[in-house]
């Protein structure tokens, strides 16, 4: 006797889903149950494979069924469907949700079927407001194509049942005890990881809808299976909890649970407003890299929107009285249930749920960290930081006053100016107040971008005002420095922050300290000074240009051809970098080498690449031009001078950055936010408690040093250049010791850091140039070539020895040759 025989046969499709996967165990206790869909897991049950899309697959699976357990069924739960949240049409709607219901009900027509279960969804139903319940004969009205499909479907089981009784089971919002609901999960993320749309809403938050706990859910399915014998032959069913926690309520819930607050702030957002941010975040989602978000889009789409008024509140009744069902779970309770799995082991939540997972998680699961109390720890710095530095904005909002009264104040006198002071000021104040609230960190870097503007916008206008551009200037400076400087530094990675040594591992020193960029800010604010008289002279703000050396050279320089080519004052633009520096160079702390590589790379490419191509551009006045400029010479050296000082600091950061990217972090994200590594030292001293002797020792010669040979090198350059008032040399020959030397010089000063020791190797070239110049050039005497000659060979000689390295950097000293 077959099993068929001893209990009744009951077909659940959709059996591999959350939903299926409980119901069969559930109905397996008092019936004989066959599992369909369109890949079986493994399960004591039968199941059968099948494609609702295709008319075969289904004639066969029922065909299959019939052979083994013959004509009689039951019951037939319908699970099986196709659902996104793209909100897009998809082909698959029809093809597996209405016509597959149609192929399915075919197909059972040669069968004695007591019951056809069909799951559909409470959004078939128009929504409702508060206080107002939908019963069964309210309103159909499908908004998205999820429930569209569903509520076609519900048509095809009305057309096309036969004599087959039926129920349109229409589900509320299903969850678990561990979540189990994207909506929920989505939400309940937002607030763990306090996102900026936690707080925002697209509708009155007094809204909500209907939840439904999958126990209860299965219970009803189970009384639906049980008294089908007692059911009308057509009955639409609303299923689910009749107390509708709003979304403010539910926030405030989550936010108590999650964070222990109680005053969880959701603001409301004007609709058509929080549409065009929906969907810029779309967009944008396209052009981040996914190394940054990982491939993730935005769960919050344009059409979710639009359905944020809308509220299902549902009654129950109908359920009650036909089956004795009522829910016996609630969403109120079961939420902090759900924080409770989120707590235990967040990763494993987010994976659950399909989600993302911060890289702070990742990594305070590494460091042995429980993420909640990382972020709990993060939270309270955060907190802690802008009340001791909120004065800062406040400090924003008076300059961006001050800004906008400026113009008739100091008489500016130009029209354009006026109007970008008063717009500048204005857009000052606004972001400044944003960025009073720590929720709103992207307020500050809005703010930092108007101080730049600040920065350009009088070279940009060849303001004729020095009051102008020195107000601009001055405000700007500090907009950005009020906005970025103080703590907490916005962009900085939880992990990066609370973990991870001050000192990089295998240096004994820390390239970050304040004392290691104090010479370069000192020395960015020499340049600074020097090329802000020099823009005063080209916008026309004094008559004439000091120099006591070269006569009218700096003037000739400033208005040459080769300044000229520039759309701006190039020395305006120059004390504009100067400024960049300075601002660079006081951001993060002395841990930044690895919490704020951007900053780093970003401050070396100031001080190096940029300083080099300014400095070869001082180097060919002479050949050019005709002349010097005594200025311009001070702002070169200056320049000149913090290569060395930057290069430990660059190389830390690169070397953090190829570090982590062999441990398998993103390169991209590390980059711009930081992280922690193993090893090294932290730095528990304050560095400016030393005597002042040991203060401007430790700041002076932090991995530099000047050996004999460079200093040496650098007097033979100097002597090149002198070549043609020493030896009366002209033409090609001149312009070659000149430009020989002034490189010899270069390089030999940056080899003064001790790990860019082997940049004095580039000398031999030089040398080597030196020799073979008389032989080439023209425009030497006798005395003048041999003594190039000589000074090849020396600056060879010079160049072999390496000089003392009395510092450890890591895997870089196997190239400290």
């Amino acid at each position: 006797m077959k099993s068929s025989e001893k209990k009744p046969l009951a077909l659940v499709t959709g059996s591999e889903g959350a939903i299926g996967r409980r119901l069969v165990a559930a109905l397996s206790k008092q019936h004989e149950v066959v599992r369909l869909d369109v890949e079986c897991g493994d399960s004591a049950t039968r199941c059968v494979t099948v494609d609702l899309g295709s008319d075969s697959s289904v004639v066969a699976a029922l065909q299959s069924i019939r052979a083994d357990y013959g004509k009689r069924i039951a019951s037939v739960v319908h699970l099986a469907a196709y659902f996104d949240l793209s909100g897009e049409p998809n082909s698959l709607y029809d093809k597996v949700n209405v016509d597959g219901t149609r192929r399915l009900l075919a197909a059972l027509q040669e069968f004695e079927v007591e019951q056809f279960v069909y799951a559909s969804t409470m959004l078939v139903h128009a929504p409702t407001r508060p206080g107002l319940p939908i019963d069964e004969e309210a309103a159909l009205q499908a908004s998205w194509p999820y429930p569209q499909s569903k509520l076609e479907t519900e048509q095809v089981v009305r057309e096309h049942h036969g004599a087959i009784p039926y129920v349109l089971l229409r589900i509320a919002g299903m969850y678990t005890d561990r979540c189990g609901s994207p909506f929920l999960a989505h939400q309940i993320q937002r607030i763990y990881e306090r996102h900026f749309t936690a707080n925002l809403y697209a509708a009155d938050p007094a809204v909500g809808q209907s939840f439904i706990h999958i126990d209860d859910l299965i219970d009803a399915f189970v009384g639906l299976v049980q008294r089908r014998d007692k059911l009308p032959d057509e009955l639409p069913l609303l299923i689910g909890e009749p107390q509708v926690m709003s979304y403010e309520a539910m926030q405030n819930r989550l936010a108590y649970l999650i964070h222990g607050e109680t005053d969880w702030e959701t603001r409301q957002v004007p609709g058509p407003l929080a549409k065009a941010g929906a969907w810029m975040q779309n967009k944008a989602a396209e052009l981040i890299p996914d190394s940054i978000d990982k491939g993730e889009e935005p769960f919050i789409k344009p059409y979710m929107v639009e359905m944020a008024d809308q509220h299902y509140e549902i009654d129950v009744s109908r359920a009650r009285d036909l089956l004795g069902w009522q829910p016996k779970r609630s969403l109120h309770e079961t939420l902090a249930t759900m924080v409770d799995a989120l707590r235990a082991d967040p990763l494993t939540w987010y994976r659950e749920h399909d989600l993302i997972a911060p890289a702070w998680l990742a990594a305070a699961k590494e460091q042995r960290i429980p993420g909640d109390q990382l972020m709990r720890e993060h939270e309270a710095y955060v907190a802690q930081s802008y009340a001791q530095n909120r004065w800062a904005h406040f400090a924003n909002i008076v300059l961006g006053a001050w800004l906008v009264t400026s113009p008739p104040i100091l008489g500016y006198g130009e029209p354009l100016m006026t109007w970008n002071d008063i717009a500048s000021g204005s857009l000052v104040i606004v972001f400044a107040l944003l960025s009073l609230s720590p929720r709103m960190p992207w307020a500050r870097y809005a703010t930092a971008a108007i101080g730049t503007w600040l920065l350009f916008a009088p070279l940009l206008f060849w303001t004729p005002s020095a009051a102008a551009y020195l107000n601009d200037t001055l405000v700007g400076a500090f907009v950005i420095g009020f906005a970025l400087l103080l703590p907490p530094v916005s962009g900085v990675s939880p992990i990066a922050r609370a973990t991870g040594p001050d000192t990089p591992p295998g240096w004994d020193f820390n390239p970050s300290a304040w004392l290691q960029r104090l010479p370069i800010i000192a020395l960015a604010f020499v340049g600074l000074l020097v090329s802000r008289y020099l823009a005063a002279y080209q916008l026309g703000h004094i008559d004439a240009a000091w120099d006591p050396f070269f006569g009218d050279g700096t003037e000739r320089i400033i208005t040459s051809d080769v300044s000229k080519a520039w759309p701006v004052p190039d020395a305006g633009l120059g004390a504009l970098v100067y400024i960049l520096e300075i601002l660079t160079g006081l951001l993060g702390d002395r841990r930044r080498w690895r919490t704020m590589p951007w900053v780093v790379i970003l401050f070396g490419v100031m001080v190096v690449p940029l300083g080099a191509v300014s400095i070869f551009f001082i180097i060919i006045q002479p050949i050019v031009i005709g002349t010097w400029c005594t200025l311009c010479l001070v702002a070169a050296a200056a320049m000149l001078l913090q290569i060395p000082y930057s290069f430990d600091e660059l190389l830390a950061s690169l070397q953090f950055l190829h570090q982590r990217r062999k441990q398998g972090k993103s390169l991209l994200r590390t980059f711009l936010f930081g992280d922690t590594i193993e090893g090294g030292e932290e730095q528990t001293r304050d560095e400016f408690a030393a005597p002042v002797r040991t203060i401007v020792r430790e700041a002076l010669t932090g991995g530099i040093n000047v050996p004999w040979t460079l200093a040496a090198s650098i007097a033979i350059g100097v002597w090149l250049m002198c070549s043609r008032l020493v030896f009366g040399t002209e033409g090609a020959q001149a312009d070659s010791d000149h430009l020989l030397g002034a490189l010899v010089i270069t390089v030999s000063i940056a080899a003064f850091a001790e790990m860019a020791r082997p940049l004095r190797l580039i000398n031999l070239l030089f040398g080597i140039a030196l020799i073979g110049a008389p032989w080439m050039l023209d425009g030497g005497s006798a005395l003048a070539d041999w003594a190039g000659v000589i000074s090849g060979f020396l600056l060879i000689a010079l160049s072999l020895p390496r000089g003392p390295v009395r510092n450890s950097y890591a895997s870089w000293d196997r190239y400290l040759i």
